[in-house]
């Protein structure tokens, strides 16, 4: 059985070699931490857009959109306390001058005693089979017990040199724990210290005049500031919400593991604004409402989490990630944070201008709470990608590589094949082609054996493959072999837009409805 660390290579592998991602700027050896959407990489990363779209603003009234600019006011992230604060713990080793994140090497040695806690679990279920009941060992067995004594004793220390900002304790900690280099596996390290993320670059063409900007770190602040305009144009009563899509910036030292780290890359945030005192209650909904988004996708339920922050921001009063677990392990794919009044009273301070909402119910006047669901878009696509990767070995002792993507999602809907490449079956192809192509991207092959290019269409996770064979001369039927069971059945190509569109629908995912407000 394949490691996870080879299972992620093969994702990563199979990411180039069909389409999906490619290194940026690869003819001149690449960029590090930097990735281009390559065919197949663009349609799916659309179509994850589109389900949360769909779910975020079409599916609820007083939630509208926005796309706001990535350059902004200098005194923007000021106000923020970006410019101040935000920062990460950076430690070096002296051995390999391989930098690190403090808190990650923290949390990587959290996440290998946890591995031994799976591992005694996979044990078990293997001896006692059916009758294993794991909630029970869990809360009995001595090796677990010890080990999440162990991990509850690690996230106290981690929590308490986060909070009170322990550069020198948090060096102690990972001396403590006997954390190594991976690359030199020494212990030799250096003082850990603090590193602004934020990249920053000059406006102006005359030097002298020039006003230093920044890429913006996050997509929220482009919400907070235009919170009064939309507001006021929507006439938008609260609670209401305003979403937005779009790409933020972060000089990562530690920039890692394909996609899931990189300097430049998109987020999709939503700000919810609330009354004062209800921001407790918001949070709570939108912690369920998220979870449902992504259970609704069948990735697998036990691949979900919620992990509660050991250290909050200081804008939060709560906050929560949803995490997944990637071949790398349980990482954050999401937050849900609730900001308190944070960034719209900071905004008031810094502007000078009211950012207050009149509630004409109750007849007062107040900044607005706010409760923020925010993910990581390409970490949602290394989701999607990772968990639908699979190797697949037939009946008749054959293999396959499969991606099972969720049909709404597949970069190609439907895959029309000619069964061989005369007798005007080409010809009946492309008729059929077009009945689809209006409403879906569709592929034509025509270029080696049907049971190559079926394996092809299955590698880059085509849901649906339509085969135009002499028989459809005949009487106007098709085969239609659906991907993840092999299956074929014969249609009438009249019935074709139908039958294709019912079983590719967004829709799909929203039979259990998405929590709307």
């Amino acid at each position: 059985m394949a490691s996870n660390e080879d299972i992620f290579k093969k994702v990563v592998s199979h990411a180039k070699e069909f389409g999906f991602v490619f290194p940026s700027s690869e003819i001149y050896d690449g960029l590090s931490a930097t990735y281009d959407y390559a065919q197949n990489g663009v349609e799916l990363k659309n179509n994850i857009k589109k389900y949360w779209w769909t779910a975020m603003v079409q599916m609820n009234e007083n939630i509208v959109g926005l796309d706001a600019a990535i350059f902004m006011h200098p005194k923007t992230w000021k106000a923020s306390g970006h410019v101040d604060a935000f920062n990460d713990p950076l430690i070096d080793n002296k051995d390999s001058k391989k930098r690190y994140r403090a808190d990650v090497l923290v949390e990587d040695h959290i996440a290998k005693i946890e591995g031994k806690i799976n591992k005694d679990i996979t044990k078990a279920k293997k001896r006692f089979g059916d009758a294993f009941k794991e909630e029970e060992f869990r809360n009995t067995n001595p090796n677990v017990l010890r080990r999440v004594g162990e991990i509850e004793k690690i996230e106290a220390q981690l929590k308490a040199v986060q909070v009170n900002e322990d550069l020198e304790g948090f060096k102690s900690l990972i001396e403590e724990l006997g954390i190594v280099c991976s690359v030199s596996g020494s212990k030799n390290w250096t003082e850990v210290r603090q590193f602004n993320l934020m990249f920053g670059t000059e406006m102006g063409s005359v030097a002298g005049d020039a006003s230093t900007i920044y890429l913006r770190p996050e997509t929220a602040q482009g919400i907070f500031v235009n919170y009064l305009n939309v507001q006021k144009t929507g006439r938008m009563k609260i609670p209401f919400g305003i979403a937005q899509i779009g790409k933020a910036f972060r000089n990562e030292i530690v920039a890692r593991q394909f996609i899931f780290r990189m300097r430049e890359f998109e987020q999709m945030e939503m700000q919810f604004f609330v009354k004062p005192g209800t921001q407790k209650k918001w949070y709570e909904h939108w912690k369920e409402a998220r979870i449902k988004w992504h259970k609704a996708l069948n990735l697998g339920s036990d691949n979900y989490r919620f992990h509660d922050h050991l250290k909050m921001a200081h804008y939060a009063d709560a906050a929560t990630d949803i995490e997944f677990n990637f071949p790398i392990g349980f990482k954050e794919l999401e937050g849900v944070h609730s900001r308190t009044d944070f960034d719209l009273s900071k905004h008031e301070e810094f502007s000078g201008k009211k950012l207050r909402y009149f509630d004409n119910e109750d007849n007062e006047s107040y900044v607005p709470y706010v409760v923020e669901t925010s993910i990581g878009l390409d970490r949602m696509f290394l989701a999607v990608l990772s968990s639908s990767f699979n190797e697949e070995k037939l009946e008749d002792g054959s293999e396959r590589v499969v991606l099972n993507i969720p049909p709404a999602l597949a970069p190609t809907k439907a895959a029309v094949l000619p069964l061989v490449k005369k007798d005007g079956l080409p010809e009946k192809a492309r008729e059929v082609m077009k009945t689809l192509q209006y409403d879906h991207i569709c592929a034509y092959e025509e270029k080696d054996s049907i049971g190559k290019r079926y394996r092809r269409q299955d590698a880059i996770g085509t849901p649906y493959c339509i085969t135009v064979d002499h028989q459809t001369l005949d009487d106007n039927t098709v085969t239609i072999r659906e991907r993840d069971t092999m299956s074929q059945e014969r249609v009438a190509i009249d019935q074709l837009p139908r039958i294709i569109g019912e079983k590719v629908s967004m829709k799909n995912l929203f039979i259990e409805p998405v929590v709307s407000v």
